[in-house]
């Protein structure tokens, strides 16, 4: 095979990324690999043994197989013996690296070495990789900057390479996730999809979606996650690692829904997933299996499998769930490593998250004033912009000032009771109404109000009233027929309405 040829295979596998055949392109790329390696082209053959790699760890879960191909690549690069392929070296260096000061240094000589060289790809990379190190060891400002920097080279047009585009727009996501930086992360979404049409990137929807439903989630903002998350699954492949994320984010969004039955569903057959932990522990104190939720959470926490930055609100769940058993020492020492840990790494949510706990335990012990932490919850949790978590802790703080200040513990329950309402939360809804009633405030539980539609919604009702198939909604909206048929149904859903021509009557009266 000649040059032209991995440079055609090369084009081959984008096309193949693009219309989401995963498969295809991981192949075409390591042709490609065999390709460049037989011209003597080292530095390309490299490139596209880190993209194989990129295929296998991200997208199919293979890290095995992902770290088998980027070794290939160093070795090509350590062979090529040149400035170039030593700033992909140190960059890998870094990335495998554990000492948080050896591995700064080591992404500022691979950026210095990518400006040396002018490549642009490397200094994205080690750029972001910086970022990303450090929003998840707390220093968040610092972090984000560096990702920022990062996304505006991608979307500027000055990166080409596949890993390169898809690892720092997802870390960024990611990063955002962890902080609940929901603004941020829309600003590049925004940006990115801009990228996507001009590059025809249709997996930067399907693999990083996942991510930015998760903070859609957090932020309150469900029919939106929905989308995000149907349209992810839509688009990848049943079972890869990115689909799994997927459906667990999408049972998050079920369990905080009060949809049980649905939760566990969605969570079948990924026991051993990372993101899975978190809902499965929360399904079990729903549904009074406080041991199953210690079991799991205990198993995840004593063995280290998840990042520092991830075990805040795992060690929050173990809390609720020692309480939930009665146990109070083992909850009082997760409390204890819930503070240092925030402490540590301070953020707006882990210290609402450590508040909250704080308030759970001095409730279950009758020692310190709860009150004044879940005060203290409220705040910062209203800060950090998560309805859910703030509507939450002013309905526990009802419950523990309702005897001393009952008109007060009313207005706290009644600000819940709406955010709940509104959202669509329904048991955490019917909990505040109960105690509404217990206080003598009139009844919440009337009817529940109509949920207005998206924007999106409003797109596909529109063709409605024209007459068009699913699949023509798709077609017109730049969605699958699938994510058309979702649409549909939530609007007829929302609406109160039985079938399409009812939907469609309803609009023409509308406008």
């Amino acid at each position: 095979m000649s040059e032209v040829d991995g440079r055609s295979l090369e084009r081959d596998g984008r096309a193949a990324h693009a219309a989401a055949d995963y498969a295809t392109a991981a192949t075409r790329y390591e042709e490609a690999f065999v390709a460049y390696r037989h011209a003597g082209d080292l530095a390309a053959a490299a490139r596209a043994a880190r993209t194989v790699g990129w295929f296998r760890g991200w997208v199919f879960g293979e890290w095995a197989v992902h770290r088998g191909w980027i070794i290939r690549a160093r070795r090509l690069l350590e062979r090529a013996d040149d400035e170039h392929g030593r700033g992909w070296v140190v960059l890998d260096d870094a990335l495998r690296g554990s000492d948080l000061e050896v591995q700064r240094s080591q992404y500022l000589e691979a950026i210095d070495v990518a400006r040396r060289t002018d490549d642009h790809d490397l200094e994205c990379d080690a750029t972001a990789s910086l970022g990303m190190m450090l929003v998840f060891s707390g220093h968040i400002d610092q972090g984000m900057a560096h990702l920022d920097e990062a996304l505006a080279a991608i979307c500027g047009g000055a990166v080409s390479e596949l890993p390169v585009v898809e690892g720092c727009l997802c870390g960024l996501i990611t990063a955002c996730e962890h902080t609940r930086d929901v603004g941020r992360a829309d600003q590049w979404l925004r940006a990115a999809s801009q990228l996507m049409q001009r590059d025809n990137l249709v997996a930067v929807a399907g693999h990083c979606r996942a991510h930015y439903a998760g903070l859609l989630v957090a932020a309150g903002r469900w029919d939106d996650a929905e989308d995000e998350l149907v349209n992810a699954l839509d688009l990848l492949p049943v079972g890869i690692a990115s689909w799994q994320s997927a459906r667990c984010r999408l049972a998050d969004l079920r369990l905080r829904q009060g949809k049980l039955e649905q939760v566990e569903q969605l969570l079948a057959g990924l026991d051993h997933h990372p993101d899975a932990v978190a809902p499965y522990a929360a399904l079990y104190l729903a549904t009074s299996r406080s041991d199953l939720a210690v079991e799991l959470l205990d198993r995840v926490l004593n063995t280290a499998t998840h990042e520092r930055h991830a075990i805040v609100p795992l060690l929050a769940l173990s809390i609720d769930a020692h309480l939930a058993r009665g146990d109070l020492p083992s909850a009082g020492q997760s409390s204890q490593r819930l503070t240092e840990l925030v402490n540590d790494q301070p953020s707006t949510y882990g210290r609402a998250l450590a508040a909250a706990a704080q308030a759970r335990l001095c409730t279950a012990t009758r020692d310190g004033n709860a009150r004044v932490y879940w005060h203290r919850a409220v705040t910062l949790f209203a800060s950090a912009q998560l309805p859910v978590e703030t509507a939450t802790a002013r309905l526990e703080l009802a419950r523990v000032i309702s005897v001393d200040r009952p008109i007060a513990a009313i207005a706290e329950l009644e600000a819940a009771h709406q955010t709940f309402q509104e959202l669509g939360a329904r048991r955490s809804a019917d909990q505040a109404a109960a105690l509404l009633r217990q206080l003598g405030a009139p009844n919440k539980t009337g009817p529940k109000r109509r949920t207005e539609l998206t924007r999106r919604e409003d797109e596909v009702l529109e063709l409605l009233t024209l007459g068009l198939s699913n699949a023509e909604i798709g077609e017109r909206l730049f969605i699958s027929p699938k994510t058309a048929e979702h649409h549909v149904g939530r609007i007829l859903s929302k609406l109160g309405l039985r079938s399409r021509a009812e939907a469609a009557a309803h609009a023409a009266r509308r406008q």
